[in-house]
């Protein structure tokens, strides 16, 4: 695993609390050409908030504290 993705894994890691409280979770899939690649599990996927909490909350926390990550997409 490269450094990046384990980078990637320790933020989501501080992020997944907070999507847990709400009956959430975020699964890492794939990083590529600066895309975090997600999975988004529980309550999230039904939710009417899940484009705003993955663009507004997981993508900005991303591209602020880990280089080389321009956006994050759930697949």
């Amino acid at each position: 695993m490269e450094e990046t993705e384990k980078l990637i894994l320790a933020t989501l890691d501080k992020i997944r609390p907070f999507l847990r409280r709400d009956g959430g979770d975020i699964e890492f899939l794939s990083f590529e050409d600066g895309i975090v690649y997600v999975k988004m599990h529980g309550a999230c996927e039904g939710c009417a908030f899940i484009d705003s909490t993955l663009k507004d909350t997981i993508e900005v926390i991303l591209t602020e504290e880990v280089p080389g990550v321009i956006e994050v997409r759930n697949v």
